[in-house]
C-alpha cells in the first residue's frame, strides 16, 4: 500500500492541470508517519509521501553541468508523472521510480493511482495529516 497525505495528492493534480497539455514528471520524498501532525493510526515507521520538488528548481545549474542538483541524492522515493493524453498506466517512456504516482485528466482524485517500479498498480490510501513544519 502507498501512503500519500492529501495535501500532496491535491498540489500534484493542480500543477499536472497547470501543465496541461505537457507532460510533469516531478520527484517525491515521504515522511515517516511518526513525524506527521494528525496521523496516529499507523505505524511510526510508515513511508508517506508529503514532499515534492518542484520541476523547474536549479534548472540553468543542471542545463550547465548536466546534472540535477536541485534534489539531494538518495532523497526521493518516488516520481509523479502527468499523462494529459495517455492512460491511467505506467509508460515505457516514463522514468521509473521505486514508487510511481500517475495522473490522468481530468485531474481529480479518482485519476491518480500508485504503481510500483514494474508497473504493477497499488492501492493508494490518502491520508489527512500535514508534514513537521520546516525552517530554512
Amino acid at each position: 500500500m502507498v501512503f500519500v497525505t492529501r495535501g500532496l495528492r491535491d498540489a500534484l493534480l493542480e500543477l499536472a492541470s497547470k501543465a496541461e497539455p505537457e507532460k510533469v514528471t516531478v520527484s517525491i520524498a515521504v515522511t515517516s508517519a511518526g513525524e506527521l501532525r494528525g496521523e496516529n493510526s499507523l505505524p511510526p515507521e510508515t513511508p508517506v509521501f508529503t514532499h515534492f520538488y518542484p520541476p523547474n528548481t536549479g534548472g540553468s545549474v543542471s542545463a550547465v553541468f548536466g546534472m540535477d542538483l536541485s534534489i539531494p541524492a538518495g532523497q526521493t522515493q518516488g516520481r509523479f508523472i502527468s499523462h494529459p493524453q495517455g492512460r491511467l498506466e505506467v509508460a515505457r517512456t516514463d522514468e521509473l521510480h521505486e514508487v510511481l504516482l500517475v495522473a490522468v485528466p481530468p485531474w481529480t482524485t479518482d485519476t491518480i493511482a500508485a504503481f510500483d517500479r514494474a508497473g504493477r498498480k497499488q492501492e493508494l490510501a490518502v491520508i489527512d495529516a500535514e508534514p513537521p513544519a520546516e525552517l530554512l
